[in-house]
């Protein structure tokens, strides 16, 4: 049986352990093994032997706030233990923390000896990915301190310098090479009967540039009261349905889990904030379409996340061309990396624009913000950088020279640059992926409310009554063609995208919920919309799939092409409530609620396509984000669409 991966999650750092609390430096259902901080990974070994062999796992790590196990002595039914081992782990920021405990279950003095094998490998997050790159790095130096209490390791390449440091009390008995890089800690723990000795190990991770002064709590026990009561200052004061304490609690675990998921930004001024990360083990970094529909969909409970984002995507908002990064004036950001590749163009993530929505979703979590708090500042400090993306939406993004958003794809990025952005998720319904210019129907969704929300913040904010009734008509103008060009008579139903020579992309997708939530369908084709999307083909029990089974392009276990996506089926919701059809609304709300039930009440990142009726529990997709803050604010959605009902 394959040792699963455990999160361990905290801003900017989480580290993945197995069901015995070790770190091999492989990777296993779809997780990197290791301790990472900023796309790095820090600690690729972290195994324990007791008396030279690797102990049996008696109580694997069960998922939580910390990972805590037991551990003892390979041995057999006629022979018991002869002492067990306690493991408990927790992560903060920058930060590793171990507490091992070594229990003596004879009347007799016993001495046990302890070996821990650790190393740092410092690999790049993108290194990891099953993708078949590879990465050149030269000049690499990698050094091994060995120190009074532990040992330190370090790696050079040019200018870039990273380090991890690795701490014991008590102190190691010795430090002793493995042959591999790797260095193996050792002690001797002489036992009293029926007595217990403990070990506490500590690792500090320093990214590069980072010098900021880490602070280690004492214990893991020290780390997740801090961490619990991060957590409860995130989840005080919203008022949870008493009358679905399923749903109540699905809302409690999404936000317990953004509370870790917030990773430290900058605004446009150098101060400092904190924004959702998009997701664990892979995204753990600000991505701007993730940041604001997480936003949007905690606005009404938590407007903080709305503000932060709000700055923080201001502040990385492009202002020149670039061709690697797709940037182009006033697009908004989709990905920032911190990582060792980034930082050299390897991958052009370092500050990535391959989105062609992220910049109309800044504009409508502009202006859902300030209508919803009422507070004008953001509004009225964020006015260029709002004119400044309506300028990018009407020029480079496409609206006034091909009537909509267009993306092409791009061969060092992604090839598809809408929230479907896997290759060959957008496709007709036999699988064939466009040719040319793609303009997907999504997005011109989030184009139209950008429009009416930016036009509404020109009238009562800015005091602009012409930009406002500009933006208005291209609003009703941008209504009126899509309708007539998206819309297929024959199956009742907007097209999934148009191709570069404006023909329909025939797939029914998902994406058509989005047009609801947006309200760019007029009220007739939406009410038909909504209620198509709660048909068996769509619809699995579990949530609407992301596209309807029966298509030559479906597959259940597909990322794009007929998974259920816990944020997908939110925004769906909010739709259907919009259009007055809130009976499916609750239907869409009841299935997520339900899967979540089935996990501990969190929603993975997605779910695998597989109907309800042939499968008792949701299948999980092998790939998923554990942690995700999309999934994590999609139960404060549907509270939004259907209330506790």
């Amino acid at each position: 049986m394959t040792d699963r991966h455990h999160l361990l999650v905290h801003g900017t750092t989480f580290a993945a352990v197995g069901d015995g609390g070790d770190i091999t430096g492989v990777r296993g259902n779809g997780s990197p093994d290791g301790l990472f901080v900023r796309d790095a990974r820090h600690l690729s070994r972290w195994q324990l032997t007791v008396d030279g062999a690797v102990p049996d796992t008696l109580a694997p790590v069960a998922d939580g706030a910390g990972a805590r196990c037991v551990l003892v002595p390979r041995g057999g039914r006629t022979e018991p233990p002869a002492y067990t081992l306690f493991r408990e782990q927790a992560v903060c920021d920058s930060a590793f923390v171990e507490c091992l405990r070594v229990t003596g279950n004879r009347p007799v003095p016993s001495t046990v000896r302890l070996a821990l094998t650790v190393d740092a490998d410092f690999a790049d997050q993108f290194e990891l990915r099953s993708d078949h790159r590879t990465y050149f790095k030269s000049g690499v130096v990698r050094s091994r301190q060995v120190m009074d209490d532990g040992v330190e390791f370090r790696y050079r390449r040019g200018e870039w310098v990273s380090c991890t440091t690795v701490t014991a009390e008590p102190a190691p008995d010795g430090v002793e090479e493995t042959g591999t890089g790797a260095r193996r800690l050792v002690w001797a723990l002489d036992l009293e009967p029926h007595a217990t000795a403990e070990l506490t190990l500590r690792v500090v991770a320093r990214p590069h540039g980072d010098r900021r002064a880490v602070r280690v709590p004492r214990s893991p026990a020290a780390v997740n009261e801090r961490l619990r009561a991060a957590e409860g200052r995130f989840v005080e004061g919203v008022a949870f349905p008493t009358g679905w304490p399923e749903l109540a609690a699905a809302c409690a675990r999404g936000l317990a889990d953004l509370a870790a998921l917030q990773v430290p930004a900058t605004g446009p001024d150098g101060e400092e904030l904190r924004v959702p990360a998009a997701g664990a083990p892979w995204f753990l970094t600000l991505l701007g379409r993730d940041a604001l529909l997480t936003s949007l969909f905690t606005l009404p409970y938590r407007p903080g996340p709305a503000a932060g984002t709000l700055l923080a995507l201001a502040a990385t908002q492009a202002t020149g061309t670039a061709a690697g990064p797709v940037a182009q004036p006033g697009k908004i950001v989709h990905e920032v990396r911190h990582g060792e590749l980034a930082h050299f163009g390897q991958v052009p993530f370092r500050r990535y624009y391959g989105s062609v929505d992220a910049t109309p979703l800044f504009l409508v979590l502009l202006g859902a913000y300030t209508e919803r708090t009422g507070d004008t500042a953001i509004a009225r400090r964020l006015q260029p950088h709002a004119r400044a993306a309506i300028g990018w939406m009407l020029d480079h993004g496409g609206l006034t020279s091909r009537g909509y958003l267009v993306y092409r794809a791009d061969e060092g990025g992604l090839a598809n640059q809408n929230w479907k952005d896997s290759p060959g998720a957008i496709c007709s319904a036999d699988g064939t992926r466009p040719s040319g210019p793609v303009t997907a129907a999504g997005a011109q969704g989030y184009a139209y409310d950008a429009l009416r929300r930016t036009a509404w913040l020109a009238r009562t904010v800015w005091a602009d009554e012409v930009y406002a009734a500009l933006l208005e008509q291209a609003a009703a103008d941008l209504r009126d063609r899509f309708q007539r060009d998206f819309w297929m008579p024959e199956r009742s139903f907007p097209a999934l995208a148009l191709d570069g020579d404006g023909r329909p992309v025939d797939a029914l997708a998902s994406d058509a919920g989005h047009l609801l939530w947006s309200g760019l369908l007029d009220k007739e084709y939406g009410e038909v919309v909504g209620r198509r999307l709660l048909e068996p083909d769509f619809f699995s029990g579990w949530g609407v799939r992301t596209l309807a089974a029966g298509q030559g392009a479906y597959h259940p276990l597909s990322y794009h092409r007929g998974s259920v996506w816990p944020h997908d089926n939110a925004l769906i919701a909010l739709g259907l409530a919009r259009y007055g059809l809130h009976d499916e609304a609750r239907t869409v709300a009841h299935a997520l609620v339900d899967a979540a039930a089935v996990t501990g009440h969190r929603l993975p990142e997605v779910l695998a396509g597989y109907g309800r009726d042939t499968h008792a529990e949701p299948v999980p997709y092998p790939h998923a984000c554990v942690r995700e803050s999309r999934s994590a604010a999609a139960p404060l959605a549907l509270l939004t669409a259907v209330g506790g009902a």
